[in-house]
């Protein structure tokens, strides 16, 4: 009888306190020169439950001492009304570092709301300005969520050079980012990277040639282990709060079907606890970054 592989579970609280212990020190540095870090995340149309990653974004600012601040817009929202309320953060000199929630409702363009954002304050890294920079290699703000999961992997895979890593999904803050992050010529990176999307042909071949599989589809559950090449790392980007979860059951999943998957990978990262406290991890250093290059230096 064959045994069954169950992978290593990557993951990301404890890589992510160590980051924000070293933000947290930064923020105390800054405090001591009466500096207090500002974030505004602003939302559009939240849901009425809320949204897992505004609160996580704010719980976590709070807690290294950032005064954190949600402009909670309806979904109704005209174009003029978003415009001024970016335009207003990026004016304010309490507001460090400013991030705008996507998606937006339909009527409204995430393309025309990027450039509102200056880019010091850009701490998503979706500006214009900021991804010429980031793609040339050039200082600049990267998204935090591929910042993260380039975090995870480093900690896991070590150098991934001429490693094939398969990128599922092809969005502006994780998806395309990866797939130029992952393939730069830099120490630990330059990997051969595929990015599939919702044209690729037979999808599950393209996703078993990685030795790394990274998910960002935003379709709940859709990967199992047919995607998947045996002894692969799987990394899971995707969040979905489950609808009437059993009384200690899950209350979140992800992109991948964990159960199926796990049995096949490597190494496979959670859902919740993976890829999500690396992203409010990272997102705070680009803060960081921010309030210092803003308040002039260290």
């Amino acid at each position: 009888m064959k045994d069954t592989v169950t992978a290593t579970i990557l993951s990301g609280k404890e890589p992510a306190q160590e980051i924000r212990a070293l933000v947290k020190e930064r923020f105390r540095r800054l405090a001591a020169r009466g500096v207090v870090p500002g974030l505004a995340i602003v939302t559009v149309g939240e849901p009425p439950a809320g949204n897992p990653y505004v609160r996580s974004k704010t719980r976590a600012a709070e807690e290294l001492g950032v005064r954190a601040l949600v402009e909670r817009l309806p979904a109704s929202t005209p174009a003029t009304a978003l415009h001024e309320t970016l335009r207003g953060l990026s004016a304010d000199r309490g507001v460090h570092g400013i991030i705008l929630q996507l998606p937006l409702p339909p009527h409204l363009a995430e393309d025309e709301f990027l450039e509102d954002v200056l880019p010091a304050k850009d701490v998503d890294g979706v500006h214009p300005w900021s991804v010429g920079r980031w793609t040339h290699g050039l200082k600049a703000h990267r998204p935090a969520t591929p910042l993260g999961v380039l975090e995870l992997l480093r900690r896991h895979c070590g150098d991934l050079a001429g490693k094939r890593i398969v990128v599922m999904g092809r969005s502006r803050i994780v998806g395309r980012p990866l797939s130029i992050l992952l393939s730069e010529r830099t120490p630990g990176r330059n990997a051969t990277v595929t990015l599939c999307h919702s044209a690729t042909r037979d999808l599950p071949s393209v996703a078993r040639e990685g030795e790394i599989l990274i998910v960002a589809i935003g379709r709940r559950s859709m990967v199992d282990a047919r995607y998947v090449r045996p002894g692969a790392v799987v990394i899971d980007v995707g969040i979905h709060p489950v609808e009437n979860p059993p009384p200690g059951g899950a209350k979140f999943e992800g992109d991948v079907d964990f159960e199926s998957v796990r049995g096949v990978a490597s190494a496979i990262t959670p859902v919740p606890g993976g890829v999500g406290p690396m992203t409010v991890a990272l997102l705070l250093r680009n803060l960081a970054d921010a309030v210092e290059a803003q308040a002039g230096g260290r």
